[in-house]
Order: structure tokens, then sequence, then C-alpha cells
């Protein structure tokens, strides 16, 4: 999966941060039956977020030490910036770099790559090789991500020879930091192709969802006794959840997330001691995904979801000063979003929230009725926001309100934003589906 907002524009960096010191030396140490990264001596776990476009400051203060990039420049701010903004915030950098993917696509990279084709293959190659000579001693450089769900949709094995290949030049010419590549799910199939064909890596990196509560079983199955990391992990995906009888799927709200991110961080991903190295939770940010809020930790507005004092709890041990409102119910009708809403074309309806705030903040409401979204992408590629039906609710600031079902028959979704005034937000919302 992917973050949005990329474009193609790259700019070139000549130097590092006036006055930084160099690279620092990372190593992966295998003693007394246990992986762990250190850097320059010390022992590193990784506490982080994956981050393109996000705010590297805030990630800093709530406690992590690191994040990842899907690409060296996002088009909004150059490797260098990047790197320079988490030196200058006491954090480290997993860089990606981009690789080309064999299954079509929309949005940021190159899409229907063929992998037999050689001169490609290498011009690729040189091309990472630029961007690995360009930032490999700047002193908040943590690790290489090779290509990210490189086999999604993917039959070509060669692909792993390329990335093997790749590794292989990073070790030649930097010899600091570590290697890996970002798997969508893992099997054993995979594994065994990876181990013959990019032996060179210094580690595997996997990515899950709801699945990630399997994540134990998933390694054993696929044969990996090696270290890894989970370079993303967070909400149920849209494709592992229950769904309308129309086939929208149900997204939780922000308290339910909260509470299965820290239940999946504590299972499956603290409780591994010996292979684990970390992990980058997805998404410090916001993205649309099926909706504006499925898998970003921020509102579009730059409010802080609930699942931010989840991390900042699981990073320090403690909670944040000041807590996010929790949901307590939301209702449509009387109806959750379970129970498969029908509306007639006009048809004037209750909606109610119900909510909790830790700190007895006074709170403010906001509802929107918006199109279910049409545009859907695959493997988190770009995808446009759905329209918003501006007179679908008549008292949008408050708790309870009426809402108006559109003429036309389709699709829709009621949403609901609750802003403590504190710089947080909670959110929920209801699919349903107007018919005649």
């Amino acid at each position: 999966m992917l973050p949005t907002a990329y474009h193609d524009t790259v700019s070139d960096a000549s130097a590092l941060t006036d006055g930084a010191k160099g690279p620092v030396h990372v190593e992966l140490l295998h003693e007394d039956g246990r992986y762990q990264v250190h850097v320059d001596g010390e022992p590193f776990y990784i506490k982080g977020a994956g981050l393109e476009f996000g705010d590297i400051g805030r990630l800093a203060e709530h406690g992590a030490n690191s994040f990842r990039t899907w690409r060296t420049d996002n088009g909004q701010k150059t490797g260098l910036e990047v790197l320079d903004e988490a030196y200058a915030n006491g954090l480290l950098v997993t860089m990606g770099l981009e690789v080309a993917r064999e299954r079509p696509g929309q949005g940021r990279g190159v899409f229907g790559f063929d992998y037999d084709d050689e001169e490609a293959v290498a011009e690729q190659l040189e091309r990472i090789r630029a961007e690995v000579m360009k930032y490999k001693d700047h002193p908040a450089l943590l690790m290489w991500g090779i290509g990210n769900e490189l086999n999604l949709e993917a039959t070509n094995p060669k692909v792993w020879d390329a990335v093997g290949e790749i590794s292989e030049m990073i070790h030649e010419i930097d010899p600091n930091h570590l290697t890996t590549t970002m798997l969508a799910g893992i099997s054993k199939d995979l594994v065994d192709e990876i181990k013959v064909r990019a032996p060179d890596l210094d580690l595997l990196s996997v990515q899950f969802y709801a699945d990630i509560e399997n994540l134990e079983q998933r390694l054993d199955e696929a044969g990996w006794d090696g270290p890894y990391m989970v370079t993303e992990w967070g909400a149920t995906g849209h494709w592992e959840i229950a769904t309308t009888p129309w086939g929208a799927p149900i997204e939780n709200d922000s308290t339910v997330k909260a509470d299965l991110y820290r239940e999946r961080y504590e299972t499956a991903i603290a409780s591994d001691t010996t292979h684990g190295l970390g992990s980058y939770v997805f998404l410090w940010g916001q993205k649309q995904e099926r909706t504006p809020t499925w898998y970003g930790l921020f509102l579009p507005t730059g409010e802080e979801t609930e699942s931010v004092d989840v991390m900042h709890y699981l990073w320090n041990g403690a909670w944040p000063e000041n807590r996010t409102s929790r949901i307590q119910s939301v209702t449509l009708g009387g109806q959750t979003a379970y129970d498969g809403i029908t509306l007639a074309p006009g048809q004037t309806t209750p909606a109610e929230i119900v909510m909790f705030d830790p700190d007895g903040d006074a709170l403010r409401y906001a509802w929107e009725v918006r199109k279910e979204s049409t545009d859907l992408s695959h493997g988190g590629d770009d995808e446009s926001v759905p329209d918003l039906l501006s007179e679908a609710v008549a008292t949008p600031d408050a708790a309870q309100t009426t809402v108006a079902a559109p003429d036309e028959s389709g699709a829709y979704r009621l949403f609901v934003y609750i802003y403590d005034g504190q710089g947080h937000a909670a959110h929920a919302n209801i699919p349903f589906y107007v018919s005649d």
C-alpha cells in the first residue's frame, strides 16, 4: 500500500546538511538466538511510522525513533530535505527506493514493467545507484527499502534477481547500511524465490493489516526464521472486513481502530523479541482509500485520531497528557452500519452519536454525506475523494441531527467528525443505500 500525492518531480541534492556528522554505522547482529539492529554500536529497536507527507516533528514528539518512506524524492520534498528534517528531529529513516512493479497500476512509479527486458532492468539499477550515491552518507539514514510490495500481482520471479542485484550494488558502495524489501504478506513460494535469487538482503519486511494477528503463523508457514520488520500495519483492510448487502465495506470507527492498534502491536509485534526488529505503523498522515479516514492516523484537516494516542502509549509506556474523545455509539435511524440501511429518496432520518471525552473537553461535531466511492484502486494507488452532498444534513454541528436521503438512487455514506479543541478528532461513518 502507498501514500498519495506523488508527483514526478525530482530535485537534485548536492550536499549534506551543513556541519552534520558522517553516516551512522548500522549492523544486524545475531547473538544468543536473537536478532538486533545496532546503530553505532548501540541496540536500536524500530518504533516508527510510514511517513511521506506527514509531520516529522510531531512524530518525534510522540516518541518514535524512525520513519520509512516509499521513495527518495517524493515530489514535494527532495530526499535530502526529508533526511535533513529527520536529522533535526533525532529520527532515523528507512529510505525507500522506487522499483518498478510488474502489476498494472496508476499514480506513483512505473507499472507494467517487464523483468525480461534486460536493458530496462540495467537502466533501473543505474538510476537507483545514483540515488544511493546521493544519500548514502547522510547521518539520518538507517537502511534501504528496495521496492514496495513487488510480489503483488507479480508472476515473473526475475524481479527478485533485480532486487538481489540492487542489494549487492548497495553493499558495494555503502558499507554502513542494511537492505530489505517490503512484501505484501508472505508465503513459502515467495520466501523460497527470495532465498535463491536475492540472498544478499539483510532482512525481510512484511506488510499485514488484520492478518497481522496471525503473523507468527504466517512466518512459520513461509519457512522464514530470519530477521524481519513489519513495515505496514494498522487498520483492518477494506478487503478484510464485513460489507453491506450492496458491497460497501464497513469501516471501523476511530475508537475501535485505536483498540485494535494496541492489541495488534502488543500481541503480534512486541511479542517477538527474537526475530522482530520493530515496525512502521501505517500511515502517519492521511489519504483517500475507500474513505478519507480508513488508513491515516490523521484527518485531512490535520487533527490526530485516537490511534495516535495509542502509538504514543506504545512508544513511551505512558499516555499523552490530553487524549482523544472515544465513540460509544453512532446510529442512523436507530441502526448501525451493520444493519444494511436502505432509505427512500428524500426520506428524513435521525442520526446520533454518543461520545465520551476522557478530559471533559467541549466537543464540536461535523456531519456530512458523500457518495460511496467508485474510484477504487488496488495496492494503495491514488483515488479521488467522492462528491459531498452539501444539503443532506439538517444541523451538521450537533450530536443529534437529521439526514435527508438524496433523490438519486445509489450508495452513500454518512460521516461524522468530533473535535475536542485540543488538536484531536474522532470519526465514524455509516454506509446507506437509497432505493425507490
